[in-house]
């Protein structure tokens, strides 16, 4: 018997993909069909290629078409994902980088928003998404902190529009959260917010997407590596033998086997003191040499030492990133930290 491109397309108006609530025809997952007697291959476009709805979705075409047309049809049926095709919501953007840490007050924070600003000067699009979501700081470093990201409606829903300042587009849940409420929200209303801010989001095209990474080793972690492709992470440590011991933790949970993202390096801040009177000096107070032996251990390069000064709290505070200014040490530690970053995923 013949089969028609037309017969495949109405029987697989049965075939629903449960995350979109809708079948796989209307939502146009179906890129092309090719027929060759009883033979028929169908791609079919997936957001994701490690989503178990892949599985799901080929096992009921075949058996649609099966029961709808003719029981030996032999079905050939090739997953892609929206990336692969250049369409969905992150395919514009050419480099997601995780700034992560093993614990909090190591200045994960102002590495992640002043790392974005240097890339931003170097001439590259930039984004930053602050995924933080109990403690989220990105909107005061950037001063943003009473902006509303604008909305815009692509094929039927809602996309959110970051706000941009300092040349950097920026989201994130404090811009939904007033300053005195306390979020108490469990592993899965977390996750779920995590991948609104990622993927119900207007970004455009970037070439660099940097994530402010919550601390430690939770579910927003495990979401990242598992449903995104993660150019790399960049750990953020202070000297303390202490904190290199919470993000060497870190740093294990990502070299997991089902969970592996490339380790670009390892950045110590507040790694020295310098004072203001007296810029020729070093002052190693929280020790040295601990980050020297995780990067040996890890086998990753240390890409960045940044110094303790005060105009880094002062310019955070104020929504002023020093890596705006070019005159400062601590500016050209960040602009030598951004430059490897490049190198890194070059």
């Amino acid at each position: 018997m013949s089969v028609s491109k037309e017969q495949i397309t109405t029987a697989l108006k049965q075939v629903i993909f449960f995350a979109k609530a809708n079948n796989i025809v209307d939502l146009g997952m179906i890129h092309d069909i090719e027929i060759n007697g009883n033979e028929v291959k169908i791609v079919v476009v997936f957001p994701k290629l490690d989503d178990p709805a892949v599985g799901i979705v080929s096992n009921s075409i075949d058996k649609t078409l099966k029961a709808e047309i003719a029981n030996d049809l032999v079905i050939t049926i090739k997953p892609i994902s929206e990336k692969d095709l250049g369409i969905g919501p992150l395919s514009g953007v050419k480099n997601i980088i995780a700034i992560i840490s093993g614990k909090g007050g190591v200045g994960k924070s102002t590495v992640a928003a002043n790392l974005a600003v240097s890339l931003a000067k170097a001439g590259h699009d930039v984004g930053i998404l602050d995924a933080d979501i109990m403690g989220p700081s990105v909107p005061i470093m950037f001063g943003v902190e009473d902006g509303q990201p604008g909305v815009i409606e692509r094929e039927g829903k809602p996309k959110m529009i970051p706000i941009e300042n300092h040349g950097v587009k920026i989201l994130s849940l404090g811009f939904f959260v007033k300053a005195d409420q306390a979020l108490m929200w469990r592993g899965s209303m977390i996750n779920n917010a995590f991948n609104q801010l990622m993927t119900d989001a207007e970004w455009g095209n970037l070439d660099f997407l940097v994530i402010d990474m919550p601390p430690g080793t939770g579910d927003i972690q495990l979401t990242l590596a598992q449903s995104y492709k993660i150019k790399g992470a960049v750990l953020v440590t202070t000297p303390q033998k202490i904190a290199v011991a919470d993000v060497r933790r870190a740093a294990m949970m990502y070299r997991q086997d089902k969970l592996e993202i490339p380790i670009l390096g390892i950045v110590e801040n507040m790694s020295y003191f310098i004072p203001d009177d007296m810029p020729e000096k070093k002052y190693y107070i929280f020790g040295k040499g601990s980050s020297d032996d995780l990067a040996k251990e890890l086998k990753v390069p240390i890409i960045g030492q940044i110094p303790m000064v005060a105009k880094v709290r002062e310019t955070g505070d104020n929504g002023k990133p020093i890596s705006l200014s070019n005159d400062n040490v601590v500016s050209r530690a960040f602009a030598d930290l951004a430059a490897k970053v490049i190198e890194s995923v070059n």
